[in-house]
């Protein structure tokens, strides 16, 4: 089981080069075994180029390495505090994604402006508040992922409604309930981002769509009732 964990997470990592959602080394995408509370991400600093599967990291959610010749990611405890707040993360993906991060480095929340935002992200994309002083220089990593569940509890956002976020002067982070969902998520939020940039290039004064039409594309794809797509 954990070895094709490490498999899944391995093509997922591929898949953000794939969908140009990174470049270089920048990056991350961990999935979790719920049953073994094991979770494998990729190595920090290894280039995509001759990344293998086996190179993925295994840890415990304490920290602890249980498998992996390499260093794990740097952000692993980003992810570690989010698959511990909501078990219902199976996947986390981090990337630098340049639409994305540039409503993070503007500090601003991506507007829900229309049905394709509303087909996957019930509301505006929050964006956390920029990390203290304090916060940085002591375990920063892990004070990001306590910003992000901080933005999520006290906004009311269920992570599976909005599956993804941007930190202030960051960028985002996406999830799902597998990697292959999370991955895909990201991409979305990526997407989502450059419209709402280009909405607002074209009108300023636009505001966010309609509670009612939200509602509308959002839960015919999500939820009990949803009808979009194959049954």
């Amino acid at each position: 089981m954990l070895e094709e964990l490490k498999k899944e997470v391995f093509e997922e990592n591929l898949e953000l080069v794939e969908k140009k959602l990174v470049i270089y080394t920048w990056g991350n995408v961990s999935g979790i075994d719920r049953e073994s509370k094991v979770f494998a991400i990729k190595p920090s600093g290894v280039d995509y180029d001759i990344m293998k599967a086996e190179d993925m990291v295994l840890l415990d959610l304490e920290g602890k390495k249980i498998d992996g010749k390499y260093k794990p990611s740097s952000d692993t405890p980003t992810h570690i505090e989010l698959y511990k707040a909501f078990p219902e993360i199976g996947a986390i993906v981090h990337t630098h994604s340049s639409y994305a991060t540039s409503w993070a480095q503007a500090r601003k929340d991506i507007p829900a402006f229309g049905t394709t935002h509303a087909d996957y992200f019930y509301g505006d994309i929050p964006c956390a508040r920029a990390l203290t002083k304090e916060e940085i220089e002591n375990e920063y990593e892990k004070n990001t992922g306590l910003v992000i569940i901080e933005t999520l509890k006290e906004r009311n956002i269920n992570p599976m409604d909005i599956p993804g976020i941007i930190i202030a002067s960051h960028g985002p982070f996406a999830w799902g309930k597998d990697a292959k969902q999370a991955v895909y998520n990201a991409v979305v939020l990526e997407e989502l981002s450059k419209m709402a940039y280009r909405t607002i290039q074209i009108n300023p004064n636009i505001k966010s769509v309609e509670k009612y039409l939200l509602d509308k594309h959002y839960f015919r794809k999500h939820g009990k009732n949803a009808y979009y797509g194959q049954n």
